[in-house]
């Protein structure tokens, strides 16, 4: 089942939120109310997928703010949340680090591997795990998950296996939307004092 901007399926169910009304159907609504683990990848997820190349060789990616306070708030609200990349970056660890997500999974070519990993560790049911990734080597990450997603810009292999498209695009929002969603429906969705925007 598919979920994207109107496009829907199945019994449908209205939600307010602020900026938008909101269709979705009942199967993916009670699928985000199972999730305990978020895992997405960085490049072209969590960044737009460009990257500046420094002289001195360094990558800088750019990230979304509102990505980073729904991240916060995932943790802060119980969920487990990994990123895990085919890549690697300093910087990028750091600023997770201070978002308080320990679980950076750098250089990793085939993700599923460290999903069933967190999933054996943590106990954790794999309907109860949702993958956001953005291009052909995060199918492999599809098949360790529950739920699958993916920014509106992804490749058409993943728009078409997908749970869930985000209506935002990698790097400019799509991470927030997800966020929103799993928490919104749990619950668990709020404005706390104890959550930076950084």
């Amino acid at each position: 089942m598919q979920i994207y901007s109107s496009a829907f399926w199945g019994v449908k169910l209205i939600i307010l939120n602020r900026l938008t009304l909101l269709l979705f159907s009942m199967h993916l609504l009670e699928k985000l109310e199972q999730v305990k683990l978020l895992v997405f990848d960085l490049d072209g997820v969590m960044t737009n997928g460009k990257i500046l190349v420094m002289p001195n060789g360094e990558w800088i990616r750019e990230m979304d703010i509102k990505d980073g306070y729904a991240l916060q708030h995932a943790v802060k609200s119980g969920l487990k949340v990994a990123v895990i990349t085919g890549s690697s970056s300093t910087p990028v660890k750091e600023r997770l680090s201070k978002l308080g997500i320990e679980l950076f999974f750098e250089n990793t070519p085939q993700k599923s591997l460290v999903i069933n990993e967190l999933l054996n560790e943590m106990k954790i049911d794999k309907s109860s795990a949702l993958f956001m990734g953005d291009d052909l080597p995060d199918l492999d990450a599809f098949q360790a998950v529950g739920i699958k997603s993916c920014p509106s810009d992804a490749a058409p292999e993943l728009l078409q296996h997908a749970d869930y498209i985000s209506p935002k695009s990698g790097g400019n929002g799509c991470v927030r939307d997800i966020i929103e969603k799993v928490l919104r429906t749990q619950g668990l969705w709020s404005a706390p004092t104890n959550i930076q925007s950084i």
